[in-house]
């Protein structure tokens, strides 16, 4: 069953249920209350009976009678009784007992009685006169009540089905206008193929459940984008990548060995080899550590990072490698507030990002000095990374931070292409932005923003 006909189903339940129950007891406190007026109804009569009977010495019985006719209505199956200390009728015409002795006695004793025969509703009075003691009792039978309570549990059928039927569909309705985000989200979500990883579905502007799906199940298609955009790369340059320097190995080989040559020779065909070797090795740690980069943002969780904090560390361990003062720090406009510095990141990520920037900053100025300037500015932190290289071509900037791409031809700055690549693609996961500015003059500047957007 779908989710909109089970809120329907279970709206339109609790909600009959509950007009069941308020008819229900309307129904019966209606009873009641007509049950308790024919009581007093009943009472009326003993004590006009008493009135009449008693109280009027001088008017004999057969007027009595006329009067009580003609003033009072009769009721349905009336029968009215005065009994007299022994308990005999008396008084009015038809001495029939009616009652027993033991109801007239309990009547005595109690002074007032009410009670149910059968269908009849019954009223005793104790009632002490100049006369002698007596007991007044008088029944009849509410046939008017049960026609009203009748009528009315038609009307509360006729209501209950109209009710219900329109609880039925306005709970209806309401699902289908509750749930519709959700069936745009299902027809959303259909059209995404292999093909189209970059669509992302409507988030809406309600914040409620179904944002909230929407909102992860867009942040679940960036994940898998990525690692898709990742299998491609792989399968698309990696085997090229790694072929061209086996096929080089392999050629050198059959080559050296196709004659006898000299020992020099050998050793430069030993050295090209090498070099070979060494580029196949780059390629596979690139491509190895760039799939555990991805790993491991799948798998960790998000911390704050003190991003002040970690450039000092990383710092001290480049001038360590390279030498004191090899790597500057400058911290510009540093805040009060220790939170203006923290960075919801994964902080082993976070540093091979910017320890990928620097090693390609060295790497490129053939080992020169490079500076690093941490600003704290209104929108956010900027961190600036330069070096005094001989800078970049303006038509490679847009290439740098492509997989296996290597802006230089010098054999000695030639790496695996994956660094920039990888540092892009993990400060981009944490939400951040890298751009690149390059001349011959001033060498080549990496500015990597993150600001609240």
């Amino acid at each position: 069953m779908k989710i909109k006909d089970r809120l329907a189903l279970y709206f339109t339940l609790i909600s009959t249920f509950t007009l069941l129950a308020v008819l229900i007891v309307v129904y019966f406190a209606f009873q009641k209350v007509m049950e308790s007026e024919f009581f007093d109804r009943l009472t009326d009569r003993t004590m006009v009976t008493a009135k009449l009977y008693l109280k009027a010495d001088e008017i004999s019985t057969d007027a009595l009678d006329a009067v009580r006719a003609q003033y009072l209505e009769r009721l349905n199956g009336e029968v009215i009784r005065i009994y007299n200390e022994r308990n005999n009728a008396t008084f009015i015409g038809d001495d029939e007992q009616f009652w027993t002795n033991e109801t007239i006695n309990k009547v005595r004793q109690e002074g007032k009685a009410r009670f149910k025969d059968g269908e009849r509703q019954v009223v005793g009075i104790f009632y002490k006169d100049n006369q002698g003691d007596f007991v007044i009792i008088a029944s009849a039978i509410d046939h008017g009540t049960t026609v009203r309570v009748q009528q009315l549990l038609k009307v509360m059928i006729v209501v209950f089905i109209i009710i219900f039927i329109g609880l039925l569909l306005s709970a209806r309705w309401i699902a289908e206008r509750i749930l519709s985000p959700l069936d745009v989200f299902i027809q959303q979500v259909k059209l995404i193929k292999s093909n189209n990883l970059d669509f992302r579905v409507a988030e809406g502007k309600n914040k409620d459940e179904i944002t909230l799906l929407a909102q992860n199940f867009n942040n679940l298609m960036e994940h898998m984008e990525h690692a898709f955009i990742l299998q491609k790369t792989f399968v698309a340059n990696a085997s090229h990548e790694l072929r061209t320097p086996v096929t080089r190995m392999v050629i050198g080989a059959e080559i050296s060995l196709s004659k006898e040559r000299e020992t020099q020779e050998y050793k430069q065909a030993l050295r090209s080899m090498l070099e070979d070797a060494e580029k196949l090795d780059n390629i596979i740690t690139g491509l190895v550590h760039l799939a555990q980069a991805d790993l491991e943002y799948g798998a960790a969780q998000l911390e704050q990072v003190r991003i002040d904090e970690m450039i000092w560390q990383m710092q001290a361990e480049w001038n360590q490698k390279k030498g004191s003062n090899k790597l500057t720090v400058e911290m510009k406009n540093l805040p009060m507030d220790e939170q203006l510095l923290t960075l919801q990141a994964n902080p082993t990520l976070l540093q091979i990002a910017l320890d990928n920037i620097i090693s390609n900053a060295f790497k490129f100025s053939d080992n020169q000095q490079v500076s690093c300037l941490l600003d704290i500015t209104p929108l956010g932190i900027d961190i600036t990374i330069s070096d005094q290289g001989t800078g970049i071509e303006a038509s490679k900037l847009e290439q740098i931070f492509k997989p296996f791409y290597s802006s230089s031809i010098k054999v000695e700055h030639a790496g695996n292409g994956m660094g920039l690549y990888m540092a892009h693609k993990i400060i981009t996961l944490f939400g951040g932005k890298i751009t690149v500015t390059s001349s011959n003059a001033s060498g080549t500047t990496f500015l990597v923003q993150f600001h609240s957007f």
